[in-house]
């Protein structure tokens, strides 16, 4: 493996950052005349040409560029959002004009319909529209699709990510109201990916409409010179989504026992199976069903990062094709661990989704899930001890044992949240929610990091600054999970509350126990249990409380605190794409609801940093 330059000073060349959650809904305004709208769009042009394409701009300078822009024509601080949009748009241009139609994505609101007598059903992919011609979407989709375009009519779908990271779209070409294109499409550009948008020209959700011409020339948009490539992670998280497709899968983890795939025994299911692979084969379709595979990812840019990043630039599949197998499979390793450990947490819990089918145990028996979630521990370390020879038996026997701690230390977290669950008095102190949150999601991050580290070289001058950063990193993410419980949960859990229902010891629990007054704690502490009322009716006391007390306030101000911590930690780490990765990372790991982003954000707004 590549040896790990020893870290530097850092450059004065390349500002720490800071980023301040705060609110973004008085930036949203829409230049009201055509006239203005263009002669902006017109100075985001100009603007965008006399930037550096190779590095895509971090949100700050985005904002900084638009607000410069507005400055020079004194116009309102309201329109930095919409302007950010055009001016990212301008500067994704000629890497959307350099895809070929057939590789683009086009994304349309379902809103753009007329509301009233629309013919148009929803199916599982959005907006099924008929050709009617009651409004402009049948218009755009029928251009885009005789071009050649993939269309989408839905907004914030979970699908269009991983259309990109299954690799069937290169770019993607929007339409949307402000509000959207900061929710839900944002996440879409985390990773670098080509983008261009016109934004709606209102919020409403009926009957809203937008400068057609505007759409007519993003679609028809073409390269008319070679175009130079901006840096991606697209590639990385697409190679680390392919590790769990079944060949690729089976390639670089061949099975054991060499049975059919539980999709091959004709809708027997296990009971089509020798019993022997039975286990094999009910592991190997979970490993392979559903997640974000964020935490293979993070294995293969760090290595990348370490060894020259030619994996993130922005033609840079044809290198990551070339990665080790033994990187792959230590990569892999990671994603096994936690596989195993949402098996067996669902079954602490009696969760009875994942990934929208029932859960291994509801399917097959807690007996059986156990074991499988035991086999897919076996499993993970198996695919690091094979590879002793190809990895260095020195390397092999750190990243086993670094795995080794993190498992101990997640079991230690989960355990305490378990003995809390089941104890007679359910209070709780932050600082405790905060170190179940520490050991339960922390080590994750940290053994993936570790693992790409160590595979490129020498770690010891990492190990204390990979700990820190992956503490705050994972206490911080775990707050913002507890924090979308409250929102509801489209993967997982059906309804807001779930955490309060179930009896899990969260921050926001222990914030409220801190600051209400005895009786309201013990009201609060009773509700955690079946007292009667309907589930609905416990879930709205406990939301009063929490709003009483100002628990989701004083959260986010939490998350601020470890973010910041996060951030401070990567201001000094070396090298500087590995710097890069690390602001990356808590960009996406920590992604807020709108309103609680650092800075005001489109789907266009590149989240590598240029540091």
């Amino acid at each position: 493996m590549a040896t790990a330059p020893a870290p530097q000073p850092l450059a004065d060349a390349v500002p720490p950052r800071r980023s301040r959650r705060r609110k973004t809904a008085h930036l949203k305004l829409v230049p009201e005349t055509k006239l203005l709208r263009e002669e902006l769009r017109r100075r985001c042009a100009e603007t965008a040409a006399r930037l550096d394409k190779s590095q895509p701009l971090s949100k700050d300078d985005m904002e900084r560029v638009a607000r410069g822009i507005l400055e020079s024509q004194n116009l309102p601080e309201g329109l930095v959002g919409w302007t950010m949009v055009v001016l990212a748009s301008e500067f994704w241009r000629d890497a959307v004009a350099a895809v070929p139609p057939s590789r683009r994505l086009f994304l349309l609101p379902h809103c753009l319909k007329h509301a009233e007598g629309c013919p148009a059903d929803y199916d599982q992919f959005g907006l099924d529209c008929k050709q009617c011609g009651a409004c402009s979407i049948a218009d755009f989709r029928g251009v885009a699709e005789e071009m050649g375009y993939k269309v989408l009519v839905a907004e914030g779908s979970p699908l269009v990510l991983k259309i990109i990271v299954s690799g069937y779209v290169d770019a993607i070409v929007g339409v949307a109201c402000l509000n959207v294109l900061e929710k839900a499409i944002d996440k879409i550009l985390l990773a670098g990916i080509p983008c261009m948008a016109a934004p709606l020209l209102s919020s409403d959700c009926r009957n809203t409409s937008v400068d057609e011409d505007w759409v007519h020339e993003m679609i028809h948009v073409q390269a008319s010179k070679p175009v130079q490539a901006t840096r991606s992670y697209v590639h990385l998280m697409r190679a680390a989504a392919k590790m769990f497709e079944p060949e690729e899968l089976d390639r670089l983890a061949p099975r054991l026992r060499g049975g059919p795939r539980l999709s091959e025994v004709n809708g027997k299911g296990v009971m089509g199976l020798d019993p022997i692979a039975g286990t094999e084969a009910v592991a190997y379709d979970f490993l392979a069903k559903g997640g974000k595979h964020s935490r293979p990812f993070i294995t293969l840019a760090v290595y990348d990062a370490m060894t020259g990043a030619k994996g993130a630039e922005g033609d840079g599949a044809a290198h990551i094709a070339q990665l080790p197998d033994a990187v792959k499979r230590a990569a892999m390793s990671i994603e096994t661990f936690h596989k195993a450990s949402l098996v067996h947490d669902d079954i602490e819990d009696d969760d009875a989704y994942r990934y929208g089918d029932p859960t291994l145990h509801r399917k097959y028996g807690t007996a059986t899930a156990i074991n499988v979630g035991d086999y897919l521990i076996g499993l993970g370390y198996r695919l690091v001890s094979r590879e002793a020879k190809s990895l260095g038996p020195d390397v092999a026997c750190d990243i086993l044992d670094y795995l080794a701690d993190a498992h101990m230390r997640l079991s230690e977290g989960q355990g305490a949240e378990l003995l809390w669950r089941d104890a007679h008095d359910k209070r709780l102190s932050p600082l405790d929610a905060l170190k179940i949150y520490a050991l339960k999601t922390s080590p994750a991050f940290e053994a993936a990091v570790f693992s790409g580290l160590r595979m490129a070289g020498p770690v010891q001058h990492y190990l204390e600054p990979i700990k820190q950063f992956s503490r705050n990193l994972g206490v911080a993410f775990q707050i913002l999970n507890d924090l979308k419980d409250w929102q509801g949960d489209g993967d997982n859990k059906l309804a807001a509350g779930g955490d309060a229902l179930g009896g899990r010891p969260t921050v926001l629990l222990a914030l409220a126990l801190q600051s209400l007054p005895a009786e309201k704690q013990q009201e609060l502490l009773g509700l955690l249990t079946d007292d009667g009322r309907s589930p609905q009716a416990r879930v709205a006391r406990v939301r009063q409380l929490y709003d009483e007390a100002g628990v989701f306030d004083h959260a986010h101000r939490l998350v601020d605190k470890h973010q910041d911590r996060a951030e401070q930690i990567a201001d000094e780490i070396q090298p500087e794409e590995l710097r890069r990765l690390f602001y990356y990372l808590i960009d996406t790991v920590l992604e807020r609801p709108a309103e609680d982003s650092a800075a005001p954000s489109s789907p266009l707004l590149p989240i590598i940093k240029p540091r």
